[in-house]
């Protein structure tokens, strides 16, 4: 198969990596991709939300299946054009893009088919929402743009002066335009967060492994919100026993309601949830795989990402195995000076090999150009220095020590990755087994730890 990849970001090079591994993936192509993206898959300069542009590339190259990974694209329908043209696809259409477009859409969704999530009320003007505030006096309170904002569309107000400023900015002030016209004003939940990505076909749903993001600019969950910082799977707080309470109570109900709705979610359906001491609860659901949650979540996929795609799209993802690998994963992003605020582009890095990569980790590249030989930073967030291992402690060692192997002018990164979920192993036995590389009754075989 010849496949095109919509996007240009680390998510987009995640994918493109585990499609490379697949016997079915002949031709890969990317638009408009990256410069790490570049040296495995061939990139063309078509923006990731230009739907004509794509649907004409697409029949230009004679491709068997397009894969639409970001959230505008398939917000905008690109999915459904694609689909109109006789492609083979991978994302949902516009009308079950719209649960993560919409949040006021979401919220009433789950709202209709009790799907346990926050309390909110929704506004389109900022008298009443100021007003709402004063009146519930609840701080902290959680601000969300209607619409998508490139992931920054959440305030978490401190205060009535913090909540007052962020009403004002995104209904009257246009923050993120129309998208924050409308706000959704939700009450504050407590807990260790916990990203799910699951595939569905909308017949069955299968959770992948849990994830952990770490969204503040700086150590100790400081700063602004980014697009994220980094992560870790799988998360040590999403136990078995939450993970069969969210199944039963979350994600077969959402997949259920779309498809009673009459917009049935085929793709990646992400679940951003809240384990509270009332139980898990949704705090937003996101239309295509997360980022930079797919950099540490599919190089633990032990099946063919191919097949699955395959599988999605003619409904018979049941008849497909899906496993995955032992052992953890971190992911540590560098990011550009000034992210998420302005910074620069075209920076030179050194540090990596012809293909971008260091020895030991593998770096994905989110903000990148090649051009003459050398890497150059293009963006806020450039690249996701990424290692798995046996133990969480173990594999950001080894991404940490990829990371310092890495230089460019500006460069910052968050040095806490993973410190919240090292937390939930305190007092276990496995802190004393071993957070050290050189495990004696363990090997290795292809990324999957086995005891001998």
């Amino acid at each position: 198969m010849n496949i095109l990849v919509v996007g240009g970001g680390g998510r987009e090079h995640a994918i493109i990596m585990k499609l490379h591994e697949s016997p079915k993936a002949d031709k890969l192509y990317c638009t408009p991709g990256n410069g790490g993206i570049s040296r495995y898959a061939e990139c063309f300069d078509v923006s990731a939300t230009d739907i004509d542009g794509v649907v004409a590339l697409a029949k230009k190259l004679k491709v068997d299946m397009v894969v639409v990974a970001p959230d505008d694209p398939l917000v905008m329908g690109m999915v459904d054009a694609l689909q109109a043209e006789g492609f083979m696809t991978f994302g949902p259409k516009k009308d079950a893009a719209i649960i993560e477009g919409s949040k006021v859409f979401s919220k009433e969704l789950m709202k209709k088919y009790n799907i346990p999530t926050a309390k909110y009320e929704v506004f389109n003007d900022s008298e009443s929402a100021i007003a709402y505030l004063k009146e519930q006096n609840t701080y902290p309170a959680v601000i969300k743009a209607d619409g998508l904002a490139l992931g920054k569309g959440v305030i978490l107000a401190q205060d009535e002066a913090e909540a007052v400023k962020a009403v004002k900015s995104m209904i009257d002030d246009k923050q993120f335009g129309e998208s924050s016209s409308t706000v959704v004003i939700e009450e504050f939940l407590t807990g260790p967060e916990v990203s799910v990505l699951s595939f569905t076909d909308g017949k069955i749903i299968v959770p992948m492994i849990s994830s952990m993001d770490h969204k503040r600019a700086y150590d100790n969950d400081e700063g602004l919100n980014t697009g994220g910082m980094g992560t870790v799977a799988p998360n040590p707080y999403y136990t078995d026993e939450v993970a069969k309470e969210c199944m039963e109570k979350i994600f077969i109900p959402t997949m259920n309601a779309m498809n009673a709705e009459g917009r049935t979610f085929e793709g990646c359906l992400y679940f951003g949830l809240m384990i509270t001491p009332n139980g898990p609860k949704v705090i937003e659901y996101n239309c295509r795989f997360g980022d930079p949650e797919t950099q540490v979540v599919l190089p633990m996929l032990d099946a063919d990402l191919c097949e699955i795609f395959e599988a999605i799209y003619n409904h018979k993802l049941a008849d497909v195995n899906i496993g995955w690998k032992t052992g953890y994963c971190a992911c540590v992003v560098m990011a550009s000076g000034g992210y998420p605020l302005s910074y620069p582009k075209g920076i030179e890095m050194s540090g990596m090999d012809e293909n971008g990569q260091v020895e030991n980790a593998f770096v994905y590249h989110a903000g990148t150009k090649y051009e003459n030989g050398k890497f150059l930073t293009n963006g806020g967030r450039v690249l996701g220095v990424t290692c798995n291992s046996l133990t969480l402690q173990g594999a950001l060692n080894k991404a940490y020590d990829a990371v310092s192997k890495i230089t460019f002018d500006g460069a910052h990164f968050r040095r806490d990755i993973g410190k919240r979920a090292l937390k939930a192993f305190e007092g276990h036995d496995l802190l004393d087994l071993e957070y050290k590389q050189d495990m004696e009754d363990y090997i290795e075989e292809n990324g999957v730890y086995l005891r001998q």
